[in-house]
């Protein structure tokens, strides 16, 4: 791959196929308190390639200039200790902070990753230097409004995953060490793909990711003469294959935009929740966060698709993403979690 292919994203809208974890990102990102996307399948079947191209295809984002965690100037009540406006009570004159635009952030968590890096830790040159207890931010810092991408997720040690979900949970990361107290926002989209057959998540933190989805190899003839395609005139020409894709980027980023206004606004009838918890019953989902999942999800498709309330076709449409992920395993069942979602679907939708 070119070097102007590494630094320009595959347009959003040229992904060929994959529609379920393109949807799933699309929710995610009308409603990043969604609690994250979990991408299973294939190598080589567009994973990453898909979630850099959703943050290239977001507008660019208003951030507080020189703020180490971007904090968002129209959101008073969750800027960082630095951006904190100071009280005029005590005599001090609010200042309009100085903005900047920047585009949404995608930051790699690799595997083996330490604590410290993650959540930050003591600056160690400036400690030592001039004997400063300085805070010096992790990735949390880096990806606040954005997307934290896992590759393999599976494989990456239980207590950071568990540390990544309370914090994505929370939107706040806590560090108390070394002297140091320090709390700042980590308000961001976690993403986690992996391959099946290296290992799987354990229950527990498969239950806290809002939406999983499966990705596999296509084995249409046509389809995979397309994809293969697309991304050969990519590579070949980066900027001309964007160029030519920019209309279509521009008319879903018109769309994305609009559904995170409409979000709030879209309705969710009586008979919709009753439908969400007749089918989570089915299936014997554990808790309610299947429903409150389902519903959730389906209001940013409905906002996605323009609708001003949530019908079942929208819940038909994200339930498997939304519920696949939380059904027990049923020793007498030997039908996949795809299929018994499907069947109950059926049966609750039928009736």
């Amino acid at each position: 791959m070119n070097s102007e292919a590494r630094r320009l994203a595959f347009p959003f809208p040229a992904i060929v196929g994959q529609e379920e974890m393109r949807q799933a990102l699309l929710i995610a990102a009308v409603d990043p308190g969604i609690g994250g996307v979990l991408v299973f399948g294939d190598r080589g079947t567009g994973k990453s390639t898909t979630i850099r191209a959703l943050a290239a295809l977001l507008p660019e984002q208003q951030v507080i200039l020189g703020c180490p965690y971007g904090c968002d100037p129209a959101a008073p009540q969750g800027l960082c200790a630095v951006c904190e406006p100071p009280d005029p009570a005590h005599g001090h004159e609010r200042v309009k902070p100085k903005t900047a635009k920047v585009p949404v952030p995608v930051v790699d968590l690799p595997l083996g990753v330490t604590e410290d890096r993650v959540v930050g830790a003591l600056n160690l040159e400036r400690a030592l230097a001039h004997g400063e207890k300085a805070f010096e931010p992790g990735l949390l810092a880096r990806a606040n409004r954005g997307f934290l991408y896992i590759d393999e997720v599976n494989l990456l040690e239980d207590h950071i995953v568990d540390l990544l979900l309370d914090v994505a949970a929370s939107g706040e990361n806590l560090v108390e060490r070394e002297g140091l107290s320090v709390r700042h926002p980590a308000r961001f989209v976690l993403v986690g793909s992996g391959n099946p057959e290296e290992g799987e998540l354990r229950p527990q933190l498969l239950d806290r990711f809002g939406l999983s989805v499966e990705v596999t190899t296509p084995e249409d003839l046509e389809t995979r003469i397309e994809v293969v395609r697309r991304r050969d005139s990519f590579e070949r020409d980066p900027s001309g294959f964007c160029a030519a894709w920019a209309k279509e980027d521009d008319k879903l980023r018109r769309r994305l935009v609009s559904a995170r206004k409409k979000l709030n606004d879209v309705e969710v009838s009586e008979a919709a929740y009753r439908r969400a918890a007749t089918l989570c019953i089915a299936l014997g989902t554990d808790g309610l966060r299947g429903e409150l999942t389902l519903v959730r999800a389906a209001r940013a498709l409905a906002a996605l698709d323009g609708k001003k309330a949530v019908t079942d076709d929208h819940l038909r449409r994200i339930a498997p993403s939304a519920l696949r992920h939380r059904l027990r395993r049923d020793p007498l069942d030997e039908a996949g979690s795809a299929v018994r979602v499907d069947r109950a679907l059926e049966e609750v939708f039928a009736a």
